[in-house]
């Protein structure tokens, strides 16, 4: 029997890393029929895909829907890039502090492969939580931490980024122009900051801004989340100002001191 591209070794793993990430990007978890459908997988290679996965640890099949979701194994594999990921030891308590402050959920993400990720976490005090995770991967054009990690990028590295990886119409409000996104980004680095004014999820509003390990170089970026009536329209800026120098104090842990620079 002579074998296709789709069923080469290489092309298996492929489809296994794929399968793998649009898992990890649902807070619900995914079926196979939806994996299959989504991803253009036969639903038999899918489903052997899916569970050798699960015997190893790295899906965990819900009985009750049959929907996969992360398993433990990932969460191993993460420990170990996120234990040298030195940013993310420095800003933890900066984070923290941030968060104690203004009682919103804080979030440290960093640029990867044209996405915005979370390498930390703090949750709010209280009982409701926002439904984020370390490791989540974002689109870089409607969230806060996005627009803070990609403002001081060259534009037409911008515009490689968005149109490989599109521009989602995530709410009516989200920025699904790149001319518009590109003005958007004029806008932070005038500012200093980002919002995410419900374009991601609705009633929800989130402020970014950049953590600089050299001039014009943004390392991460600190995110708060909330809801509409935590970060409303007129305690944004002063919400701003608090995140501004905590990511002046962290710039200056990485080496970086932009007082110092224009002095």
């Amino acid at each position: 029997m002579t074998r296709t591209a789709s069923d080469s070794p290489s092309a298996a793993v492929e489809r296994a890393l794929s399968m793998l990430e649009r898992i990890a990007q649902s807070s619900n978890g995914v079926s196979n029929s939806e994996l299959s459908r989504a991803l253009d997988i036969p639903k038999s290679s899918a489903s052997y895909i899916l569970r050798t996965l699960e015997h190893r640890g790295y899906l965990q099949r819900q009985r009750d829907s049959g929907k996969y979701r992360l398993g433990l194994k990932v969460l191993n594999l993460s420990r170990g890039v996120l234990a040298h990921l030195d940013i993310r030891q420095i800003a933890q308590p900066y984070l923290k502090a941030l968060v104690e402050k203004t009682q919103i959920t804080g979030h440290l993400a960093i640029l990867d492969g044209g996405e915005a990720v979370y390498v930390e976490k703090v949750d709010a005090p209280g009982f409701v939580k926002v439904d984020t995770w370390v490791g989540r991967r974002m689109l870089i054009h409607s969230t806060s931490v996005g627009k803070s990690l990609a403002c001081h990028l060259p534009p037409a590295e911008v515009e490689r980024i968005l149109r490989e990886h599109g521009m989602e119409k995530r709410t009516p409000k989200t920025i699904t122009s790149p001319a518009r996104y590109l003005k958007e980004l004029e806008k932070v680095r005038h500012l200093g900051y980002a919002v995410d004014n419900e374009e991601n999820n609705p009633g929800a509003r989130c402020v970014g801004v950049p953590v600089f390990d050299g001039p014009e170089h943004v390392a991460a970026a600190l995110g708060l989340s909330g809801s509409t009536a935590q970060v409303t329209q007129s305690n944004v800026a002063r919400i701003a100002e608090f995140m501004k120098e905590t990511a002046r104090r962290i710039s200056r842990q990485l080496g970086y001191d932009a007082v110092t620079r224009r002095a």
